[in-house]
């Protein structure tokens, strides 16, 4: 039986969930379709992520604004991938903030991308027609940036803590409540996407920083809201088991010459027990290790998905 192309044949509405996770800080998740959120300032609204169109923006923002009528001054993207960014101009941000990196991703392979992600996930870019173009950011940073909420409010940390699902990943932390934003960098009870990661780099040194935030409520890429020191805690050594044996099923194939297929296979075998059910999984694990291969084989710098890439590494590693 052949596998429909990615989530090509994923065409059910999610069903949403606005959370209220703290005073004034929101979550909005879907079943496995990419989270986004906010926190409010004294008279301000600091939103993270866009969605992939300004239609799907919209209609987040309809939800929130059942709660908080404060206009969005800021427009945080973790990342640079379409799904995270497209969506921007509906919020009428005066400052979209992302890292240095993210911007250099947007201008180096931005288009490619869009065409890539609207192939892989076509549901995701419903109002495709809306969007003006590629998002720029107009704020760009390299490790921290704070923003000051106003009154008691305290500061939104905006942090790098290293190369991981892309080169430009950021989270936002609230530390006076201890809620994180982390991004793609940690999924609970979704599969990762790791076709422009850095494996080795996230699965060490990035998830140990992200850990020694001492988050007890975390909003992931996707999945639900990690509540509690314990749920935070499983949520990251999920991601990170989740590439660990991506990495040690990938690198023995590679050592002993075998082909990307092979990893495919193998890596595919000890991950579904787990994570097969999860949203993405079977979608995400053909990029993932075409990546990862090419990361074992010195390619340090992820190559550019194109629409036409994406169905060549699909066939090659599934027949």
């Amino acid at each position: 039986m052949v596998k429909p192309f990615a989530s090509s044949a994923d065409l059910d509405e999610k069903a949403e969930t606005l959370e209220v996770i703290g005073d004034g800080v929101y979550a909005l998740t879907a079943e496995g379709d990419p989270n986004v959120g906010a926190v409010e300032g004294e008279d301000f609204l600091v939103a993270f992520e866009a969605r992939a169109t300004p239609v799907m923006a919209t209609r987040w923002l309809d939800r929130l604004r059942e709660h908080t009528t404060k206009p969005v001054r800021f427009l945080v993207l973790s990342h640079y991938h379409a799904v995270r960014v497209l969506g921007a101009a509906a919020f009428g941000a005066g400052n979209i903030v992302t890292h240095e990196q993210a911007r250099r991703l947007i201008a180096e392979r931005g288009m490619e991308d869009w065409a890539s992600e609207r192939g892989r996930m076509p549901r995701l870019f419903t109002g495709e027609e809306s969007i003006p173009g590629l998002t720029w950011p107009t704020v760009t940073f390299s490790d921290r940036l704070a923003i000051d909420l106003g009154g008691s409010r305290g500061e939104l940390v905006l942090q790098y803590c290293g190369r991981g699902h892309t080169a430009g990943d950021i989270v936002a932390w609230l530390p006076g409540q201890r809620i994180l934003f982390a991004g793609d960098l940690v999924e609970a009870q979704a599969a990762l996407y790791t076709g422009d990661a850095f494996h080795v780099d996230w699965s060490s040194s990035t998830l140990d920083r992200v850990a020694a935030l001492g988050a007890e409520t975390l909003v992931g890429g996707r999945g639900a809201v990690a509540r509690g020191r314990g749920a935070v805690d499983a949520a990251i050594a999920q991601t990170r088991s989740f590439l660990t044996v991506m990495v040690d099923r990938t690198r023995e194939v590679h050592a002993r010459g075998g082909t990307p297929r092979e990893a495919f296979a193998s890596v595919h075998g000890a991950l579904a027990p787990t994570f097969g059910k999860w949203p993405i999984f079977e979608h995400c694990l053909p990029f993932n290790v075409q990546r990862l291969w090419d990361e074992l084989s010195g390619v340090d710098w992820p190559r550019i998905w194109t629409a036409e890439r994406d169905r060549e590494v699909w066939a090659a590693m599934q027949g």
